[in-house]
């Protein structure tokens, strides 16, 4: 299973969006996917229509593991190859257990173990802050998505996700690498890239080269009528929307051919 974490440390930067899309367009290309929503505001189980009762499974008890692992793991409406994770509000009450654990960086790595066999694929939506959670998400991770707003506030956040992969790599946390930077939110008019735009990218590039910075999301309210239809860009007819999905669908077949 290859293990893929959305992360950006800074609120507004598109993880959410990317990893519902991802996870569906990868889904129906025939990989199992599961979905893992590691945010405490939990807006990816929301996405994908989950009302959960107050006493249902989600990945608090998976990472505590008090209750067994599929309890955990709920089918998505009509798709058969998309599971999720979900979350709720109590994730919160989960930092002072990973940070106690002594192995708090690697504790999510080691519950996905016993689904390894299962899924080809693993997507987990990270929380938008510095915390224990968030290291446990980036010590799960084989890859790293950085989507990052193509503005001043999201290379600012590309920049601090970068130092946080570095410094946890260096003490031996996480060996996961950066499979990406996704811009997003990037604002043109017509044919030319808004200046705020275009020096946010240029910055993108520089920090992590041009090989690693992917086709840009775009400004448009298409993606939140695909999300509020719960459907991909695709089958609303906007599919050259769905062209970065595409190239990163592209890559990620080829690592998990390799595995």
């Amino acid at each position: 299973m290859l293990t893929i974490t959305i992360t950006s440390l800074s609120g507004g930067q598109g993880k959410t969006t990317t990893a519902l899309f991802l996870g569906r367009l990868l889904s129906r290309q025939g990989y199992p996917t599961l979905m893992v929503d590691a945010d405490p505001q939990h807006n990816l189980t929301t996405y994908l229509g989950f009302e959960l009762e107050p006493k249902e499974p989600t990945l608090l008890e998976f990472i505590k593991k008090t209750v067994e692992t599929e309890d955990c793991i709920y089918p998505t409406t009509y798709n058969d190859n998309l599971f999720l994770i979900p979350s709720d509000d109590q994730l919160d009450t989960v930092q002072d257990y990973l940070s106690n654990s002594g192995v708090g960086a690697t504790l999510l790595k080691r519950r996905l173990e016993a689904v390894d066999k299962i899924f080809k694929v693993c997507i987990i939506d990270a929380p938008p802050q510095r915390s224990q959670i968030c290291l446990t998400v980036i010590g799960a991770a084989d890859v790293l998505l950085i989507p990052a707003e193509a503005s001043v506030k999201g290379y600012g956040s590309l920049v601090r996700t970068l130092d946080l992969l570095n410094g946890l790599q260096d003490v031996g946390a996480t060996n996961a690498q950066v499979l990406g930077v996704l811009p997003f939110r990037d604002r043109w008019f017509g044919k030319t890239q808004a200046q705020e735009s275009r020096a946010a990218v240029e910055g993108m590039r520089d920090e992590v080269t041009e090989e690693l910075v992917l086709p840009s999301i775009r400004e448009s309210e298409r993606y939140k009528q695909a999300i509020n239809k719960r459907t991909t860009l695709g089958e609303l007819g906007y599919t050259e929307l769905e062209y970065p999905f595409e190239v990163l669908t592209e890559k990620i077949s080829k690592l998990i051919g390799s595995k």
